[in-house]
C-alpha cells in the first residue's frame, strides 16, 4: 500500500501529513524559503541552503537485526554540514544520535521491554506532519510504544504509550542554530510507569550522542563542570565545548525548559569514556504516566560555531524559558 499524503493550507503555512502505510517522496520549505525539507525512505530530512541540518528517523533501523529503533535524530549536522552525532557506536550500539528512551517500562508489576537497550520494544511511528512556518520547520510525530511482552488476544502488541513529539528546526542566525524538542507522553494502559537505569546513575530520557571531542569540556551556569559517575546538579543548561572533528562547530548546548517534568533535572555527563550526555528524567525510581494528561519534556539544542560565554547561554536560557 502507498502512503496517503494529505496537504492543507493553514495560517501558519503548509501542512503535509504523512500517514503510516509507506513513504511517498514529498518536499517543501519554510515560508521564507530558507529551510527545505524532503520526505525520504528514512523519514524527513531538513536542510538549509542545500546544507543538511538533520534527519528524523521514522522507520525502524537495526544493525544485523539488533538494537532496532525508530523515532530519533541522526545525522545531526553542524552549520557547516559536518555530521556531529553517532549511530550504533561500537562502545554502545544502542546509542542513536539524539534520542529519548528509558530502561524501565512497567505495566503494574510487569516489565514491558527496555527502550534504552531497544529490547522487546518497538516505536510505531503512526503519522508525521511537516509544518512550514515563517522561519522554521516543525516535524510533528505520533508514536505508539509497543512491546512483544504484552500481546492482545490476537497475539498483537498492545499499545502502551502514546507519544506526541514536535521537533522544530529554526533558521540559522549567524553562527547559531536552535533546534527545539517537545516530547509528550500519555499512558494507554493503567498503572504504567517509566524509569531510568535501575542503579545509582539512573540515566534515561533525552540524550545526545555526539562524536566526542578529545578536549570535551562542560560549561554550566555555575562555570565549567568536571564529569562524575553519578548524576550532577548543573542547572538549566550545559554546553558541550570542544573541537568536533573537522567541523567548525565550537559547542552544542542543551537547555532544559522549566515546564519539563522533573524540573530541575540532574545531568549525566561523560568525557573520559565515550557515551551520551543526558539531562536525567525521572531517574532510578519509576514515575507513573497519566492516562488523561500528557507528561511533557522540553529541550533546546543550540549549535554554535563561535564561543558562547556563560552570559550568552544564561541569556539564551531566559529567552527559552519565556517561550
Amino acid at each position: 500500500m502507498s502512503r496517503v499524503i494529505v496537504t492543507a493550507c493553514v495560517l501558519i503555512g503548509m501542512v503535509v501529513w504523512l500517514t503510516e502505510t509507506g513513504w511517498t517522496q514529498q518536499q517543501g520549505h519554510s515560508n521564507d524559503r530558507s529551510l527545505h525539507w524532503v520526505a525520504n525512505a528514512k523519514g524527513v530530512l531538513v536542510s538549509e541552503q542545500e546544507i543538511p541540518v538533520l534527519q528524523y528517523q521514522a522507520t525502524p533501523k537495526s544493525r544485523n537485526g539488533s538494537h532496532r529503533r525508530a523515532n530519533y535524530i541522526h545525522p545531526l549536522f553542524g552549520l557547516d554540514g559536518k555530521v556531529l552525532t553517532e549511530d550504533f557506536p561500537s562502545d554502545h550500539h544502542h546509542h542513536r544520535g539524539v534520542f529519548w528512551a528509558w530502561h524501565q517500562l512497567y505495566v503494574g508489576d510487569v516489565a514491558a521491554g527496555d527502550g534504552w537497550l531497544a529490547k522487546a520494544f518497538d516505536w510505531n511511528v503512526r503519522s508525521t506532519k511537516v509544518i512550514s512556518k515563517a522561519a522554521s520547520i516543525e516535524i510533528k510525530n505520533e508514536v505508539l510504544w509497543q512491546s512483544g511482552k504484552l500481546l492482545d488476544a490476537d497475539a498483537q502488541p498492545v499499545p502502551l504509550v502514546k507519544e506526541m513529539n514536535v521537533i522544530e528546526v529554526h533558521r540559522a542566525k549567524g553562527e547559531l542554530r536552535y533546534i527545539d524538542f517537545e516530547i509528550n507522553l500519555l499512558a494507554l494502559q493503567p498503572d504504567l510507569s517509566i524509569g531510568g537505569s535501575n542503579d545509582a546513575k539512573g540515566y534515561g530520557g533525552f540524550s545526545v550522542r555526539v562524536k566526542q571531542p578529545p578536549d570535551l569540556r562542560f560549561l554550566a551556569s555555575s562555570g565549567f563542570m568536571k564529569a562524575k559517575k553519578l548524576p550532577m546538579d548543573c542547572g538549566d543548561w550545559v554546553d558541550l565545548v570542544g573541537q568536533f572533528g573537522n567541523s567548525e562547530t565550537k559547542g552544542i548546548a542543551i537547555l532544559v525548559h522549566p515546564e519539563s517534568a522533573g524540573y530541575p533535572q540532574k545531568w549525566i555527563l561523560r568525557d573520559k569514556v565515550k557515551s551520551m550526555q543526558n539531562p536525567v528524567y525521572p531517574g532510578r525510581s519509576p514515575v507513573g504516566l497519566s492516562t488523561k494528561n500528557f507528561t511533557t519534556l522540553r529541550y533546546r539544542l543550540i549549535l554554535h560555531n563561535r564561543v558562547m560565554t556563560k552570559a550568552d547561554l544564561d541569556r539564551a536560557q531566559r529567552v527559552y524559558a519565556s517561550e
